[in-house]
């Protein structure tokens, strides 16, 4: 394991970037956010990424108090790795990035890997803002990429996974790769991709009423 390197100020945002500052670090937090994740998974997900550095940064990660691997029982025995609750922490932060860039996206470029959940933040930040105070839910989205599910509203667990929803979801999404991107960019708020019937939503939780009554 290699030792941490410093900026060596006293200053918050400099020690952060102390622990987080490392190019892929927030990368994995993203897929992390997902729950446990084994590393061949991460490795999958994280396109670019060479072997070395994807276990450095877990090592250093899990040194530095962000995330922990443990072993599944059997008959999975494989190791998993997840985020602890300062891990968690960062949610914020990547939701906040991800606005943040939003401006950069521009459109998709023939060399861009893209994966459904890269979507899970900017739909999550979407939906937060249209079913707010209305408690915690799952959606499933559906995108020509994939399918993956959202936990509207919740705040310890899995932020997101891949695949259909674990059981009934409160609402269901479906729409194009190109509604999804404009959302994504802030181009097009979601509700008006519903309106405009870019975006099919059906089930009968608090989130697909949010979106139908908006």
């Amino acid at each position: 394991m290699s030792p941490r390197r410093s900026y060596d100020q006293y200053c918050s945002a400099a020690r952060a970037l102390d622990l987080v500052g490392d190019r892929w670090t927030l990368l994995i937090v993203r897929e992390l956010l997902a729950g446990p994740r084994r590393y061949t998974d991460l490795h999958a997900d994280l396109p670019g990424v060479s072997t070395d550095v994807l276990a450095s940064r877990l090592k250093d990660m899990e040194r530095d108090g962000l995330s922990t691997r443990r072993r599944l029982p059997p008959p999975g025995a494989a190791y998993v790795y997840e985020l602890t609750d300062r891990g968690r922490e960062l949610m914020p932060v990547l939701a906040a990035l991800s606005a943040w860039g939003r401006a950069e996206l521009g459109e998709r470029r023939p060399t861009d890997a893209v994966r459904a959940h890269w979507f899970a933040l900017p739909l999550l930040r979407a939906l937060e803002a249209v079913a707010e105070g209305q408690g915690e839910g799952l959606v499933e989205v559906r995108l020509e990429e994939g399918e993956f599910h959202l936990h509207v509203g919740t705040e310890k667990g899995p932020v997101y996974g891949d695949g259909p929803a674990p059981g009934e979801p409160d609402a269901r999404l479906v729409l194009d790769a190109a509604t999804c991107e404009a959302v994504s960019r802030g181009e097009l708020s979601l509700v008006d991709a519903v309106r405009a019937g870019r975006v099919t939503v059906t089930g009968d939780g608090m989130a697909a009423k949010a979106l139908r009554e908006a």
